[in-house]
Protein backbone atom coordinates (compact mmCIF):
# COMPACT_ATOMS: atom_id res chain seq x y z
CA UNK A 1 0.00 0.00 0.00
CA UNK A 2 2.84 2.10 0.78
CA UNK A 3 4.61 1.29 -2.46
CA UNK A 4 1.50 2.42 -4.81
CA UNK A 5 0.77 5.52 -2.54
CA UNK A 6 4.52 6.43 -3.25
CA UNK A 7 3.57 5.69 -7.12
CA UNK A 8 1.20 7.72 -7.69
CA UNK A 9 2.92 10.58 -5.74
CA UNK A 10 5.42 10.29 -8.42
CA UNK A 11 3.38 9.71 -11.11
CA UNK A 12 1.57 13.38 -10.07
CA UNK A 13 4.84 14.81 -10.36
CA UNK A 14 5.66 13.83 -13.07
CA UNK A 15 2.74 14.85 -14.90
CA UNK A 16 2.71 17.95 -13.21
CA UNK A 17 6.31 18.89 -14.29
CA UNK A 18 5.59 18.00 -18.30
CA UNK A 19 3.24 20.59 -19.18
CA UNK A 20 5.85 23.21 -18.79
CA UNK A 21 8.68 21.13 -21.34
CA UNK A 22 5.58 20.36 -23.19
CA UNK A 23 4.77 23.88 -23.60
CA UNK A 24 7.85 24.91 -24.74
CA UNK A 25 8.26 21.71 -27.26
CA UNK A 26 4.86 22.73 -28.89
CA UNK A 27 5.69 26.00 -29.04
CA UNK A 28 9.65 24.89 -30.45
CA UNK A 29 7.58 22.73 -32.87
CA UNK A 30 5.81 25.54 -34.42
CA UNK A 31 8.10 27.55 -35.79
CA UNK A 32 8.40 27.85 -39.48
CA UNK A 33 9.63 30.59 -41.43
CA UNK A 34 11.25 33.43 -40.47
CA UNK A 35 9.91 32.20 -36.78
CA UNK A 36 12.31 29.57 -36.84
CA UNK A 37 15.39 32.16 -35.60
CA UNK A 38 13.61 32.13 -32.53
CA UNK A 39 16.38 29.79 -30.04
CA UNK A 40 14.79 28.16 -27.13
CA UNK A 41 17.31 28.13 -24.54
CA UNK A 42 17.66 24.90 -22.85
CA UNK A 43 17.44 26.00 -19.27
CA UNK A 44 15.60 29.29 -18.77
CA UNK A 45 18.38 32.07 -17.91
CA UNK A 46 18.04 35.65 -15.67
CA UNK A 47 16.57 38.45 -17.78
CA UNK A 48 18.38 42.12 -17.46
CA UNK A 49 18.36 44.08 -14.11
CA UNK A 50 19.03 47.38 -15.58
CA UNK A 51 15.84 50.00 -15.21
CA UNK A 52 14.45 51.79 -18.34
CA UNK A 53 11.96 54.20 -18.86
CA UNK A 54 8.84 55.23 -19.71
CA UNK A 55 8.48 57.69 -22.79
CA UNK A 56 7.94 60.20 -20.15
CA UNK A 57 10.78 59.18 -18.16
CA UNK A 58 9.41 57.31 -15.18
CA UNK A 59 11.77 54.36 -14.33
CA UNK A 60 10.64 50.78 -15.44
CA UNK A 61 12.43 47.02 -14.95
CA UNK A 62 11.66 44.18 -16.68
CA UNK A 63 10.50 42.80 -13.00
CA UNK A 64 7.32 45.19 -13.46
CA UNK A 65 5.99 42.47 -16.12
CA UNK A 66 6.39 39.19 -13.51
CA UNK A 67 3.40 37.13 -13.80
CA UNK A 68 3.01 37.03 -17.66
CA UNK A 69 4.51 35.47 -19.93
CA UNK A 70 6.24 39.20 -22.26
CA UNK A 71 7.60 39.25 -25.26
CA UNK A 72 10.49 42.32 -25.10
CA UNK A 73 11.43 43.73 -28.05
CA UNK A 74 15.11 45.71 -28.38
CA UNK A 75 14.40 48.17 -31.31
CA UNK A 76 15.79 51.99 -32.95
CA UNK A 77 14.31 54.74 -35.04
CA UNK A 78 17.45 54.04 -37.39
CA UNK A 79 16.64 49.81 -37.99
CA UNK A 80 15.18 49.18 -40.86
CA UNK A 81 13.70 45.55 -40.14
CA UNK A 82 12.58 46.93 -36.60
CA UNK A 83 10.41 49.62 -39.12
CA UNK A 84 8.89 46.04 -41.18
CA UNK A 85 8.62 44.35 -38.00
CA UNK A 86 6.91 47.01 -35.54
CA UNK A 87 3.61 46.72 -37.21
CA UNK A 88 3.69 43.04 -36.93
CA UNK A 89 4.40 42.89 -33.08
CA UNK A 90 1.67 45.42 -32.99
CA UNK A 91 -0.50 42.83 -34.52
CA UNK A 92 0.45 39.95 -32.07
CA UNK A 93 -0.64 42.70 -28.64
CA UNK A 94 -3.55 43.83 -30.36
CA UNK A 95 -4.45 39.65 -30.32
CA UNK A 96 -2.81 38.48 -27.47
CA UNK A 97 -2.04 41.32 -25.43
CA UNK A 98 -3.79 41.28 -21.18
CA UNK A 99 -3.27 40.08 -17.94
CA UNK A 100 -1.27 36.86 -19.36
CA UNK A 101 1.00 38.08 -22.01
CA UNK A 102 2.62 41.66 -23.37
CA UNK A 103 4.45 43.07 -25.44
CA UNK A 104 6.98 45.38 -24.52
CA UNK A 105 8.80 47.62 -26.69
CA UNK A 106 12.20 49.47 -25.78
CA UNK A 107 14.22 52.00 -27.76
CA UNK A 108 17.75 51.49 -27.06
CA UNK A 109 20.48 54.07 -28.15
CA UNK A 110 19.90 57.55 -29.01
CA UNK A 111 16.22 57.58 -29.91
CA UNK A 112 14.77 61.48 -29.62
CA UNK A 113 11.37 60.86 -28.03
CA UNK A 114 9.89 62.57 -31.34
CA UNK A 115 11.59 60.58 -33.88
CA UNK A 116 9.88 57.77 -31.64
CA UNK A 117 6.51 58.81 -32.01
CA UNK A 118 7.11 59.78 -35.67
CA UNK A 119 8.18 56.10 -36.32
CA UNK A 120 5.12 54.75 -34.20
CA UNK A 121 2.91 57.16 -36.51
CA UNK A 122 4.29 56.81 -39.71
CA UNK A 123 4.34 52.86 -39.60
CA UNK A 124 0.61 52.70 -37.84
CA UNK A 125 1.52 51.05 -34.15
CA UNK A 126 -1.17 51.72 -31.95
CA UNK A 127 -1.04 49.26 -28.98
CA UNK A 128 2.87 49.01 -28.30
CA UNK A 129 4.08 51.23 -25.46
CA UNK A 130 7.47 53.37 -26.58
CA UNK A 131 9.96 52.75 -23.69
CA UNK A 132 13.44 54.01 -23.76
CA UNK A 133 16.71 52.37 -22.76
CA UNK A 134 18.72 56.16 -23.64
CA UNK A 135 21.73 54.47 -22.30
CA UNK A 136 21.82 50.98 -23.95
CA UNK A 137 22.72 49.82 -19.70
CA UNK A 138 19.58 47.28 -20.02
CA UNK A 139 20.70 45.99 -23.70
CA UNK A 140 24.27 45.79 -22.50
CA UNK A 141 23.24 43.93 -19.92
CA UNK A 142 21.29 41.59 -22.04
CA UNK A 143 23.62 40.78 -24.35
CA UNK A 144 21.82 42.69 -27.51
CA UNK A 145 24.77 43.45 -30.25
CA UNK A 146 22.69 44.23 -33.40
CA UNK A 147 18.98 45.48 -33.62
CA UNK A 148 16.02 43.80 -33.45
CA UNK A 149 16.66 41.74 -30.68
CA UNK A 150 13.74 40.37 -29.47
CA UNK A 151 13.29 37.80 -25.95
CA UNK A 152 10.72 35.85 -24.48
CA UNK A 153 10.35 35.84 -20.93
CA UNK A 154 8.04 33.55 -18.60
CA UNK A 155 5.53 34.21 -16.07
CA UNK A 156 8.87 33.74 -13.50
CA UNK A 157 10.90 37.05 -15.36
CA UNK A 158 12.76 34.76 -17.02
CA UNK A 159 14.61 34.35 -20.45
CA UNK A 160 13.42 31.14 -22.59
CA UNK A 161 14.35 32.02 -25.69
CA UNK A 162 15.67 34.82 -28.23
CA UNK A 163 15.36 36.07 -32.08
CA UNK A 164 18.14 37.95 -33.11
CA UNK A 165 16.78 39.98 -36.56
CA UNK A 166 13.14 40.19 -37.85
CA UNK A 167 10.76 37.99 -38.13
CA UNK A 168 6.82 37.76 -38.74
CA UNK A 169 5.19 38.50 -35.62
CA UNK A 170 1.87 38.01 -36.99
CA UNK A 171 2.66 35.03 -38.78
CA UNK A 172 0.37 31.63 -37.92
CA UNK A 173 3.54 30.23 -36.58
CA UNK A 174 4.35 33.21 -33.71
CA UNK A 175 0.81 32.78 -33.20
CA UNK A 176 0.90 28.85 -32.68
CA UNK A 177 3.77 29.60 -30.64
CA UNK A 178 2.66 32.00 -28.48
CA UNK A 179 -0.30 29.49 -28.27
CA UNK A 180 1.45 26.69 -26.96
CA UNK A 181 3.25 28.94 -24.78
CA UNK A 182 0.54 31.08 -22.77
CA UNK A 183 -2.35 28.86 -23.30
CA UNK A 184 -4.30 32.01 -24.89
CA UNK A 185 -6.72 31.34 -27.42
CA UNK A 186 -6.06 34.87 -29.54
CA UNK A 187 -8.48 36.99 -31.37
CA UNK A 188 -8.32 34.35 -34.38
Amino acid sequence: MKRTGLALIYTAAIMLANPATADIGAAQDALSGSMKKLVFHEEPQPAGTSDFTTFEGEPLNLSDWQGKWTVVNFWATWCAPCRKEMPMLDALQDEFGGDDFEVVTIATTRNPPQAMQAFFEEIGVQHLPLHRDEGSTLAREMGVLGLPVTVILNPEGQEVARLRGDAEWDSDSARAMIRALTGLPGNS
